[in-house]
């Protein structure tokens, strides 16, 4: 990942999982709803061999929000098709569906991570699924064995869940004649995603059920664009809920003050919880300081550039530091504007210890104490493998889901190819952007259904998706004042992955609940 030219979002973890599933579909699999295949798609001489729609259905039960639920975990496979009809995807899932309830009075929620070209392994396992793993964060998780159990924060009391691999994700394959370069895009991605919801809800008869998205990190992108698509085909969604957002590329471009402004709250935050500011207060009101003094006169002086008068220079260079908890004389060295990298490896720089990119909470160390900026991400290193061992022991042992492939936390070559150019929804203009922004997307889908929530949730400690930056973007999407108030948002003390805190897990359950029943209730 290069922070330096592209702001790349959850999931792109240089891990890939070597651990191929050796043993055969699971006996009991089964085909779609659909008709069988026919014999053209299961192989296609000219292309990959199309594998039939397949899946593994087991029960179980969770008790969650004061009641059990009794739910069938389906994990498989379903195909999308290219212009010409032709399958070009496989396209993995595993799906909990709440047993014995009527479609139409079940809401159903997709879910994805980002990447662009990751797995929603992540999510699925630590998030609102029906199981989460253990981990010690913010420290570095132990190697095996490894726990996962009944998750009673989980989202199943609410709605049903959906949990999406991105094409060349996961188990997600290109089938058929797809290539990556049918996929590794912008406007290809939200196409894709677009057809396999829509085939979901035509293989599982989900059409008239309430409707919910919730994507992660460049799943935000995401998912502001495919509302908007999906809306366009005549899909209507209740809600969206955006979880460490990143919605417009174009305004994230180092050297341009933009970032450094955007940055500073998250900055405060984190030197509150490494208390290395000294500050009277909660960290809410210490980050609402921040705001208010990036917005005013920190932007205002940075617009100054080099002819800043020298006396304001100083004032402004005294503030930052008593904000960030970074020495003066440093914040001076860097003409007042400070990059994440930088800050991750100074803020500790007297205690031999750099901060995580995701997770400032997470702390690691460098080979030498010179180093301008870290040499890995510790709140990366630090789960990836709970996260990975775990799922495979869960989908082998609870959900008997058994692959000769390979699950890829991140698709081969897919993040390096993406195509990042994006033709907004209702755009006037008929050139399409050279970076996203799907925010325009989602203003577009939110006029066009009235009705339409969004709920964005950042964590405090994220230094990839920093939460102020977030707040510009929706603040900027030209919404009717009527509409202004279909969007809320929570600030919870974790990182990017907020549920690796178990803590602001829970209260982001309770604010997911109020979500929902405004959602299902306006």
């Amino acid at each position: 990942m290069n922070h330096s030219t592209k702001f790349w979002f959850r999931r792109t973890s240089v891990l890939t999982l070597v651990a191929a599933l050796a043993l055969p579909a699971a006996a009991q699999a089964q085909k779609s709803p659909d008709d069988k295949p026919s014999q053209a798609e299961k192989k296609d001489d000219a292309g990959i061999p199309v594998p039939p729609e397949t899946n593994s259905t087991t029960k179980h039960d969770l008790t969650v929000g004061g009641r059990t639920v009794h739910y069938t975990a389906t994990a498989g496979n379903l195909l999308i098709r290219d212009e010409q009809w032709k399958p070009n995807a496989s396209i993995f899932y595993v799906a909990y569906t709440e047993d014995g309830v009527d479609a139409k009075s079940r809401p159903v929620t997709f879910f994805y991570n980002g990447g662009p070209g990751a797995a929603t392994i992540w999510l699925h396992m630590g998030s609102f699924g029906p199981v989460r793993v253990i981990t010690q964060a913010p420290e570095a998780t132990a190697p095996a064995p490894y726990s996962w159990v009944p998750n009673e924060y989980s989202l199943l009391d609410k709605s049903d869940l959906v949990f999406i691999d991105a094409p060349l994700c996961g188990f997600s394959r290109a089938v058929g004649k797809g290539t990556i370069k049918d996929f590794a895009g912008t406007d290809q991605d939200i196409a894709a995603f677009r057809k396999f919801i829509e085939r979901y809800l035509t293989a599982n008869q989900r059409w008239n059920s309430p409707k919910f998205l919730f994507g992660e990190s460049y799943g935000t992108t995401r998912s502001a664009g495919l509302v908007a698509a999906l809306q366009n085909d005549g899909v209507a969604f209740n809600g969206v809920v955006l979880l460490s957002s990143i919605l417009n590329y174009n305004i994230r471009n180092p050297g341009y003050d933009a970032e450094a402004i955007g940055y500073l709250p998250s900055f405060a935050a984190i030197g509150y919880f490494h208390k290395k500011v000294k500050a009277s207060g909660s960290m809410a009101e210490w980050v609402e300081q921040a705001r208010e003094f990036a917005r005013g006169p920190y932007a205002q002086a940075l617009a100054q550039g080099d002819r800043l008068p020298a006396a304001e220079f100083d004032a402004i260079a005294a503030k930052v530091a008593a904000i960030t908890g970074l020495s003066e004389s440093y914040v001076k060295e860097a003409k007042l504007r400070i990059s994440a990298s930088r800050f991750r490896r100074e803020l500790l720089r007297g205690d031999d210890r750099t901060l995580g990119r995701y997770d400032a909470r997470f702390m690691g160390w460098d080979p030498d104490d010179a180093t301008e900026t870290p040499e890995y991400d510790p709140s990366d290193t630090g789960i990836s493998g709970v996260f990975v061992g775990s799922f495979h022991d869960y989908i082998q042992r609870e959900l008997k889901y058994m692959s000769q492939e390979t699950y890829y936390t991140s698709g081969p070559g897919v993040n390096t190819a993406w195509d990042f150019k994006h033709k907004p929804s209702g755009s006037r203009s008929e050139r399409a952007q050279s970076n996203p922004d799907t925010a325009l997307d989602l203003a577009d889908a939110m006029r066009k259904n009235p009705r339409l929530k969004v709920f964005s949730a950042n964590g405090y400690f994220d230094l990839a998706t920093p939460f102020f930056v977030t707040e510009y973007d929706i603040a900027h999407m030209s919404l009717p004042p009527k509409l202004v108030g279909n969007v809320s948002f929570g600030y919870y003390p974790a990182g990017h992955m907020v549920y690796l805190n178990v803590e602001a897990l829970k209260e982001m359950k309770a604010d997911m609940v109020k979500f929902y029943t405004s959602a299902l209730h306006n």
